[in-house]
Order: C-alpha cells, then sequence, then structure tokens
C-alpha cells in the first residue's frame, strides 16, 4: 500500500483533498498523536490536505515499539515523504515535532527536495536546550509535568489513560532531550515560528531565534495563549497557514 494512503502506519488523512496545492504534514508533541491534527485538519481543508503523522507506540500503533531516537525517527519519517514529494509538501511539527519536523527539512534538502515552507511551533530553535531530564522522571513526576503544561488547553485523560501513554511519553522525552543539533548549512525555504504568549517552553523571543536557521523568509506569529494555545485556537492558526502556503 502506497504511503499516501490512509492506510499507511505513518500518515492519516482525516479530510482528503487531492485537488490542494500543498500538503502540509504535521508532527506531534511528546506524548502525542495524530488526532491532535484533526480540528487543523477540518480547518484547512480543501485548501490545504493535511497528512498527520503517527509515530509508533500509541493509538493504532500502540504494539510497535516507541522510537527514543530523534535522528531515527526523522530518516524513517523523511522515508516516508519522499515518494511524495511530486507534489509540494509543507511541515508543521509542535513542540518535540518541531525539531523533528527542522530534521526532516534537512533531510529534504539533501536528498532535492526541499519541503515548500518548514512550520515550527511551541519549540526553541535547535541549539537552544535547556538541559531537560523531564525521561528521567518517575512516572508520578513524569505525569505531573505533562498535565501542568497542558494547563487548561488540553484535557487530562484519566489515569488508566495517562498510565497507557507512558511508554510513549517516555520515549518521546528522551528523544527530544537527547537530541543533539549538529551544525551545518543553514535551510533555503522558508521558516514561520509560532507561539503563544505565555508559552513557558518556547518564549516569543526563544521562538524568533529559528530565524537563524535558514536563508529564506522568516516569519514570527504569537498567539494568546500557553503551550498548547493550538488547541483552543485552530481556525486562527489555519488562518495564518493558508496566507504563509498560498
Amino acid at each position: 500500500m502506497p504511503p499516501n494512503t490512509p492506510d499507511s502506519p505513518w500518515l492519516r488523512h482525516f479530510h482528503p483533498a487531492p485537488a490542494a496545492g500543498v500538503r502540509l504534514v504535521t508532527l506531534p508533541h511528546a506524548g502525542g498523536s495524530a488526532s491532535f491534527f484533526f480540528p487543523l485538519s477540518r480547518a484547512l481543508a480543501p485548501a490545504v490536505e493535511v497528512l498527520a503523522v503517527q509515530y509508533p507506540g500509541r493509538q493504532d500503533r500502540r504494539a510497535e515499539p516507541c522510537v527514543d531516537d530523534l535522528d531515527t525517527l526523522a530518516d524513517l519519517i523523511t522515508a516516508e515523504l519522499l515518494p511524495l514529494a511530486g507534489r509540494p509538501l509543507a511541515l508543521f511539527g509542535h513542540s518535540l515535532g518541531a525539531v523533528l519536523a527542522y530534521e526532516v527539512a534537512r533531510r529534504l534538502e539533501r536528498g532535492g527536495v526541499p519541503p515548500h515552507t518548514l512550520v515550527v511551533s511551541g519549540r526553541r530553535a535547535p541549539a537552544d536546550q535547556r538541559g531537560e531530564g523531564v525521561h528521567l522522571l518517575s512516572d508520578d513526576a513524569l505525569l505531573k509535568t505533562v498535565t501542568e503544561l497542558a494547563g487548561e488547553e488540553l484535557p487530562v485523560p484519566d489515569e488508566e489513560v495517562l498510565a497507557a501513554a507512558l511508554p510513549s511519553l517516555r520515549a518521546d522525552y528522551r528523544a527530544v532531550e537527547t537530541y543533539a543539533y549538529r551544525p551545518g548549512p543553514p535551510l533555503t525555504v522558508p521558516v514561520l515560528a509560532l507561539t503563544g504568549d505565555r508559552d513557558t517552553r518556547a518564549t516569543p523571543e526563544e521562538a524568533r531565534a529559528w530565524s537563524r536557521y535558514t536563508t529564506g523568509p522568516f516569519g514570527l506569529r504569537v498567539f494568546d495563549g500557553g503551550h498548547f494555545y493550538l488547541a483552543r485556537r485552530p481556525g486562527q492558526v489555519a488562518g495564518v497557514l493558508r496566507q504563509s502556503l498560498a
């Protein structure tokens, strides 16, 4: 089965839009799944077709081992996207997904098929690490950290669902917290950074630092909200994306 079908283990088509000029590949946050981007996909269709990435180890891929190395994950996702390069592909990553989308963009550009645009959301620039060790916390402390980060913007699942999500949460945090940026040529494609004005994980000034990672156009948009501003404002974000991807 070709990887651009709904049956692909990696990509989800919530609102197929074959006539759309651009496909937007969305990469979720730590512990997140493809369904996080369902509201954004609905808001963008049919002008933009969203392909939401489903990482191993969650939802319908729960039986598969998690990938706890960001470079390995970037290699695997790039391999899935290369056959789709016949149509313009843009990348949108939130939090962990932002760094992952950047590494996928680097690989696509090296392969001669640079993305149309890179959109990075809720994350500091790749070299700006804080030395966090969430993946080393106890189960209770890890879940407390994730719950606090969600704030009032994401519904908090019940304890049973949270417990089931622990392996993917820990693997994802390990992937992003052990990631080591390797200097190289900047991208040549447009980069758009998005963040919430109350996001403690990516302040507007930290988000602005993404401008150093491309020689192409750079834009910054700050929304009202915290780390998961997107969950409350898919329509507003969709409006910004439609302008950027036009």
